[in-house]
């Protein structure tokens, strides 16, 4: 149960006072960067404000107290903002709730049956294509209120095609004056990290946007006017549950669980190299499922584990969960006493925090690297799972790309299987061997399943053919199809007089040939460790058979 034992109890062995204020000063910090990142995530997934510093509260302090990470810090993330936005839109906060929960039980279920290796059969093409397919939606999402622009009542896109439709037919009604500001914050948040890595480009951005806005009494929607800004303490919500409503949110609860998990096992992967530590991986995700549901269950959206915050919370000196613990306490402190500040915030400084925030999760070099030197077809799966996010949305990209990477990967293993029949010099000499007359050797190579199984119908046997010999020191696995394949072979050669032979049969053949009777079928006699041995065998049988004969 090691496995599944929450960090924070492993780290509290031997903890020291020296560690406890340094944790402390790391949870502030993260929790300042956390601030304008969580309202401006909150409002570009169609919630209000407060709904993401509740999930930052809520599941940050969670998600650090069950965690399997020392440093993990977790939040509500870009990754989940088209997703969130289309289930709101589509089913309302309840239906939002109701798949939250759900992704939370799938989490806790994968840790529980220690699923959290198998996040690494998750294609790279795929995370690419569809991180930077998230980033292009979320730079789309923003430029409304990046220029200011005025949509007619009524008009509330959501798919991102609909969000370029509607931008390009408002163009003219933009506001330069949002331009301006946004530009400003843009510069901000690109020029700061040059001038100081302490204080986060994002939160000063946030401060001058205020104050140009408050003191020139310019013409720009802030948050406080497109949105009703409270700093009541979240409180528990009950999700309406229905067949119907189970049904429509089912596939986006699973594309969310899949993402938390993803995301946050990265973040895991990049902080233990940043900290020279392992994290749990299965704890983990357990951890993800609670903070998950704990979110949705007081109002929040989705969460997972942020690099960025992770990252800044190592960098200022955090070393355990306490850190993400003291960062969600302190967010909940802002919630109460500062919110209502929130109101002041204008709308281009979200658009810009939220186009720092696509450009750094893009990943385009990754991206053009993949096109310059991949296979053609990891090309093609890294495009297309691109292309459907921004056109479709997540659920059809991840699912699509999955469906079609298994594909092309069954399609590569089926290529490189394939059946070697020995090449024979005059009467007896094979592939450099001396085998008996009647003796046939075929080589088989790569895995043998369902799509390579046709490969043993290649074997032909001649007339003068006593014994068969299957040399398969290349096969690493075998399935029922093949399995099944193979003993089609048998019979065939049962009905002919003629002995097969197995040589050098690795452990997962053997013990499936076993498992399907085949292998006392044959008589476990027939399997030769050697080719040599193989050999001596099949010329032994094929002169019995000579004899008998004659």
């Amino acid at each position: 149960m090691d496995s599944l034992k929450p960090m924070l109890f492993t780290s509290l062995k031997g903890y020291t006072k020296k560690q406890l204020i340094s944790d402390i000063i790391a949870g502030i910090i993260v929790a300042v960067i956390a601030l304008p990142l969580s309202i401006a995530l909150a409002l570009a997934s169609g919630v209000g404000p407060e709904e993401g510093l509740y999930t930052a509260i809520i599941a940050g302090f969670l998600i650090s107290f069950f965690g399997g990470s020392r440093v993990q810090i977790a939040g509500p993330t870009a990754a989940f903002a088209t997703i969130v936005a289309g289930v709101v839109a589509e089913n309302g906060m309840s239906g939002l709730i109701l798949a939250t929960v759900m992704a939370g039980i799938f989490l806790v279920l994968m840790g529980i049956f220690h699923l959290g290796s198998l996040i690494k059969f998750i294609p790279y093409t795929i995370t690419t294509g569809f991180t930077a397919g998230i980033a292009v939606t979320i730079l789309i999402g923003q430029l409304k209120d990046f220029f200011g622009l005025t949509y007619p009542e009524g008009l509330k896109p959501i798919e991102t095609i609909e969000k370029v439709e509607a931008f390009v037919h408002n163009i003219s009604s933009i506001n330069l004056w949002a331009v301006l500001v946004g530009v400003i914050s843009l510069a901000i948040l690109i020029i700061w990290p040059y001038i100081s890595k302490k204080i986060p480009g994002s939160l000063v951005a946030v401060i001058v946007g205020v104050l140009i806005v408050k003191f020139t009494g310019i013409n720009v929607n802030t948050i406080g006017d497109l949105y009703e800004v409270s700093s009541a303490l979240p409180t528990p919500q009950i999700p309406t549950i229905s067949y119907d409503l189970v049904r429509s949110v089912l596939p986006d609860a699973f594309t969310i669980a899949i993402l938390a998990a993803i995301e946050s096992l990265l973040s895991c992967v990049v902080a233990d190299g940043m900290i020279g530590s392992k994290h749990r991986s299965n704890t983990e995700l357990i951890a993800q499922g609670i903070g998950n549901i704990g979110s949705a269950l007081f109002g929040g959206i989705p969460a997972t584990g942020a690099i960025a915050r992770t990252a800044a919370n190592i960098k200022n000196g955090g070393k355990t969960p306490i850190a993400g613990m003291v960062h969600a306490v302190v967010l909940l402190l802002v919630l109460v006493l500062l919110m209502p500040l929130a109101s002041l915030i204008p709308m281009p400084v979200i658009a810009a925090v939220l186009f720092i925030v696509a450009y750094n999760m893009c990943q385009w070099r990754p991206f053009v690297r993949i096109i310059k030197t991949a296979p053609k077809s990891d090309i093609f799966i890294l495009v297309l799972t691109f292309v459907l996010t921004v056109v479709f949305d997540l659920v059809v990209a991840i699912g699509v790309g999955i469906v079609l990477a298994c594909i092309l990967f069954m399609k590569r293993m089926s290529d490189t299987s394939g059946v070697r029949g020995w090449k024979y010099v005059g009467e007896t000499g094979g592939d450099g061997m001396t085998v008996a007359h009647g003796v046939r050797i075929y080589e088989i190579t790569g895995p043998l399943f369902f799509g390579s199984a046709e490969t043993v119908s290649e074997i032909t046997l001649k007339d003068y053919t006593r014994c068969l010999v299957l040399r398969m020191r290349g096969v690493t696995a075998i399935d029922a199809t093949a399995l099944n394949a193979l003993e089609a072979l048998y019979d065939k050669c049962a009905e002919k007089g003629v002995r097969i032979v197995f040589s050098h049969v690795n452990e997962q053949p053997m013990n499936s040939l076993i498992k399907s009777g085949l292998a006392d079928k044959v008589g476990r006699e027939y399997f030769a460790p050697h080719i040599d041995n193989a050999i001596d065998l099949a010329t032994e049988i094929a002169e019995e058979a000579e004899i008998r004969e004659r």
